[in-house]
């Protein structure tokens, strides 16, 4: 993303059409939300839309304390449980990024787990952590990502599903969604070579995480 719009719906429709370009998400999978910082409201894409079709129309303002929908011109998305339960356990997040990445998947659904591979991985993404299935839609999902990433987990794997990114500004979450899918590929071409991926260096996983 090259620049910042000053609304917030706006730098999510920049993700969008990004994320959608670098094949993260195909379709009208995904969906994306953004909250100015201590705000008790979130904007979330409305269900059914297109990542790389977002206007300021396409997002559904919704109370996060209660989960009540603020403006009725549309539905938000299926996952609005996905986002308002994440948003509740983790204060200094005001984005969540919901992809279907499909080396992300693909290492899922083989029971491989992502390795860090690069020092960005490592100051990026630091944990990479995997919640069991539940159906699309279900409130099981939002709970499982809320407990996953209570303690400061930003980088969620929903099983047979797709992930979850959190961060506190939008170019942070569309950094770690696009070096969640480069150390998943790096990961699965290791393994067709049938060969073992050396860790990044302790010390790397030690510093401080990733701001913008």
């Amino acid at each position: 993303m090259f620049h910042r719009p000053d609304d917030l719906r706006d730098q999510l429709a920049l993700l969008g059409q990004a994320v959608v370009q670098a094949g993260l998400v195909v379709g009208s999978g995904g969906n994306l939300s953004v909250r100015a910082p201590g705000s008790d409201e979130c904007w979330v894409t409305a269900a059914g839309t297109w990542l790389d079709g977002l206007s300021q129309d396409s997002f559904v303002r919704v109370r996060i304390s209660d989960g009540a929908v603020l403006d009725t011109a549309a539905a938000p998305s299926s996952e609005i449980g996905l986002h308002l339960a994440t948003y509740r356990v983790r204060p200094d997040a005001n984005v969540i990024v919901h992809l279907h990445p499909q080396t992300v998947l693909l290492l899922d659904a083989i029971g491989e787990p992502i390795r860090l591979v690069t020092t960005d991985h490592a100051f990026y993404l630091r944990q990479v952590v995997t919640t069991p299935f539940s159906p699309p839609g279900d409130a099981r999902v939002g709970e499982l990502a809320a407990a996953a990433c209570a303690g400061g987990v930003n980088c969620v794997i929903l099983s047979h599903h797709g992930c979850s990114v959190i961060a506190d500004s939008v170019e942070l979450a569309h950094k770690r969604a696009l070096y969640l899918e480069e150390a998943a590929q790096l990961t699965y071409r290791a393994l067709t070579l049938g060969r073992t991926l050396q860790p990044v260096p302790t010390e790397w996983l030690d510093r401080p995480s990733a701001t913008v």
